[in-house]
């Protein structure tokens, strides 16, 4: 009988906002299995809304496992920070190295922050709110998971949701911006390749003044990119490959699946559906939109400064999203002249956008935080 009434209890208890959370935690398992986008992070996500809006759900609650997820390791930051050391020891900044320049570029890509976050104010938000919903700009999941959950806690799901989302969507919504503002004949254009090559010292020495530099100009930026370097120092050493094997995939791939669930179970029916979150799906890809914008016309500007063989569609490449961005830029480029390599230019600007994300939210965080 016990059971019976448990039963009928959960049944009663069931709303039609849970129903509906349960088909969005469905739409993002399809959208990671068939469409395969972001598969690492949007499945677990998907299933962690689901288990978070089952009816009487043990899973919810101060002793539940994704309660206890959450609190051990995203109200603390511990694991957005852990998979920065993972992202850090797989990425090569060889190609930042050979271009430095692309830093502009970088940091052109992050103008959606603060674009968004002006919008944001004007719908509304407070300023905690829209410096976290600004901070979808960066398009960095782990930083958008970091600066909402330390200035907007209550957004957290929205925003980590729809950050990974558009993040995946990037193939989709970048190429028509690209199309629109650059030229057929700007689109053609090849650029030469370095043949000069970058010594380890180069390698060793580059994350160790990015974080001291940084760190010393951005403080709040040094939890951000202090994992970040680390993660590419202990990459670009030899000399700790167990620890950076363990970084980038025994870690890293832990820690993803507890975010995951942990990121889901903040997506309950009550605190998810309401008008906030439909804003910042809107505001999300306005963010994505604006930061693609923003780094091809500053790309076509700085080729009209150094009248240099610059292709503008590397400007694309200078959002955080790596190395999909890069990848985009040179599919498109090959549609107008297949020859056209620009994968390891825009592989340069991409790595750039990596640090420019982290510095921008530190930049956010400085500004925002004590309020």
């Amino acid at each position: 009988m016990d059971i019976l009434a448990t039963m009928f209890e959960g049944l009663l208890s069931f709303t039609w906002g849970q129903a509906l959370m349960i088909g969005v935690g469905l739409v993002l398992i399809y959208l990671a299995i068939v469409k395969e986008y972001e598969p690492v992070l949007l499945l677990p996500i998907g299933a962690g809304a689901i288990l978070a809006n089952l009816p009487l759900s043990p899973l919810i609650g101060d002793d539940g496992l994704m309660t206890i997820l959450y609190k051990a390791g995203v109200a603390n930051e511990l694991f957005p920070l852990l998979i920065f050391v993972g992202i850090g020891a797989m990425t090569d900044f060889g190609p930042l190295l050979e271009r430095p320049h692309m830093l502009l570029l970088g940091a052109a890509g992050q103008f959606g922050i603060f674009g968004t976050l002006f919008l944001a104010l004007l719908l509304g938000f407070d300023i905690n709110e829209a410096a976290s919903i600004g901070i979808i700009g960066a398009i960095d999941g782990p930083t958008s998971i970091y600066v909402s959950n330390l200035l907007a806690p209550h957004l957290l799901g929205p925003i980590a949701v729809v950050a990974y989302s558009y993040m995946s969507l990037v193939p989709i919504i970048q190429p028509p911006i690209m199309r629109a503002l650059i030229t057929k004949k700007e689109r053609r254009i090849r650029m030469p390749y370095s043949e000069k090559p970058i010594s380890r010292r180069t390698r060793i020495l580059f994350p160790i003044i990015v974080f001291i530099v940084v760190g010393i100009l951005v403080p709040m930026a040094i939890p951000l990119i202090g994992m970040l370097m680390l993660g590419n120092l202990m990459k670009e050493s030899g000399v700790v490959e167990r620890l950076v094997g363990a970084s980038s995939n025994e870690i890293a791939n832990v820690v993803t699946l507890f975010l995951g669930l942990a990121i889901g179970a903040t997506m309950q029916a009550e605190a998810f559906l309401r008008l906030d979150t439909l804003l910042i799906l809107i505001l999300g890809i306005f963010a994505f939109g604006l930061d693609t914008a923003a780094g091809l016309l500053f790309a076509k500007f700085l080729r009209w400064v150094t009248r240099g063989p610059l292709n503008p569609l590397i400007g694309a490449a200078g959002i955080s999203a790596f190395p999909m961005a890069a990848r985009v830029v040179q599919k498109i480029a090959q549609e107008e002249d297949f020859e056209n390599f620009l994968l390891m230019h825009a592989m340069g600007a991409n790595t750039a956008g990596q640090i420019a994300s982290v510095v921008a939210g530190g930049v956010v965080l400085a500004l925002f935080a004590a309020r």
